[in-house]
């Protein structure tokens, strides 16, 4: 007892009260930090931005409702006190002044009252200014890249792939083969982590098509558009998890790029980066090392399938008029250097309707091995079947 009265007496009363704040937050997302079952109104907000855009949605839903109930009475009492049967006749008259005076003024009131505090909520969400850590979130179909550029844990950069199993999901016109899991395609292989009651800038764009970057509880949704730089900011409230979508519909994929924000304390954060920068320094290989065939086709078939089979398929057949086939592909089969101009910068095609995007974001040796790997795949058996880190890296140049 007198160990717990010591510890008790030496957590500080703020930390105590932030998780008290996010122990009653988690009751009332469910803790999954997901949608809510039964939920009618907004997400339970976790930002002060979002607990004013609520505040917002319900004032400006009540002024709607007072509206409806003022006009609509006085139109219904109208309709019954004043109607043929009781003897009332229609009256006969021209403008009025009064009238006139009042239905304008009364509305640009009201609009007054609704714009000010929505003007205010607005101008704060686009405050970016003095964020604690900058986060460059950049959509891709169909998953999202995060580039940490300023603060704490600049330098680190991950891709975040949808994790429910495709077992789960099942394929076109097959059904599922295992049951939803409780976060089902709403979670993903590597998550965001931010620190608490900071101020987080995300900066949003994007290499393929339009896409959204949208956490509900935190009141953010910004686009991500190719060839431009938009940005919005968030500071949560509460330790825990939080989870999004990309909010525009950007594909056939488009139900499959969720986005999770993993709140921590700055402790946790500090611990955190810590550890994602050894594993990248462990990840970082020797673009000089001269890798086998059985080493490249091994990582190359890992990368394929977090990467390349959701459009291209695990059999590389593609989807017909939609994505192109890899199997028998004059491009695999031909100089690998055509196949490695391809990922370092895409490819426009008439004949399907989704472009090639990018893949500058893989290490050399990915994209080594993912070549390496689709040449020695299926049907194809080119005359220059591998392709070393060496090459890719002298493409870049």
């Amino acid at each position: 007892m007198l160990a717990l009265s010591m510890t008790a007496a030496a957590v500080p009363a703020w930390a105590a009260e932030a998780a008290a704040a996010a122990s009653e937050y988690s009751k009332a997302t469910g803790g999954t930090g997901g949608p809510i079952a039964n939920q009618l109104n907004l997400a339970p907000p976790a930002t002060a931005i979002a607990a004013d855009i609520y505040s917002l949605h319900n004032l400006m839903m009540y002024i709607c409702l007072a509206i409806f109930v003022a006009v609509f009475g006085v139109m219904f009492y109208s309709i019954f006190k004043h109607r043929k049967s009781l003897g009332h006749k229609a009256a006969s008259f021209h403008e009025s002044t009064a009238v006139e005076i009042a239905w304008t003024i009364v509305p640009f009131l009201i609009v007054i009252g609704m714009a000010l505090p929505a003007t205010r909520t607005v101008v704060a969400m686009k405050d970016t200014a003095n964020a604690d850590v900058t986060i460059k979130a950049t959509g891709m179909q169909w998953k999202w890249g995060y580039d940490y550029l300023k603060g704490e844990g600049e330098g680190i950069s991950f891709v975040s792939n949808l994790s429910t199993p495709r077992a789960q999901v099942g394929q076109p016109g097959q059904a599922a083969t295992e049951k939803r899991g409780e976060n089902y395609l709403i979670e993903v292989d590597n998550e965001v982590v931010v620190p608490v009651k900071k101020k987080i800038r995300i900066v949003t764009t994007a290499n393929d098509v339009i896409h959204a970057w949208m956490i509900p509880a935190f009141g953010v949704k910004q686009d991500a558009i190719p060839g431009f730089v938009r940005d919005t900011w968030f500071r949560a409230e509460y330790t825990g998890v939080y989870r999004g979508n990309c909010a525009e519909l950007c594909g056939k994929e488009h139900a499959f790029m969720p986005i999770v924000v993993r709140v921590v304390t700055s402790e946790e954060y500090s611990a955190w980066v810590d550890k994602k920068k050894k594993e990248m320094a462990a990840l970082a290989d020797d673009p000089t090392k001269t890798w086998t065939i059985d080493e490249l086709k091994t990582k190359g078939e890992k990368v394929y399938t977090a990467n390349c089979a959701v459009c291209h398929q695990a059999t590389g057949k593609g989807v017909p008029g939609a994505f192109a086939a890899l199997d028998g592909s004059e491009n695999v089969n031909g100089p690998k250097a055509d196949q490695i101009h391809v990922l370092l910068n895409g490819k426009k095609s008439g004949k399907f309707p989704a472009e090639m995007p990018a893949w500058k974001q893989l290490s050399d040796t990915d994209i080594a091995a993912v070549i390496t790997y689709t040449r020695n795949s299926w049907s194809n058996k080119p005359a220059e079947n591998i392709v070393q880190p060496a090459e890719v890296l002298a493409a870049r140049k």
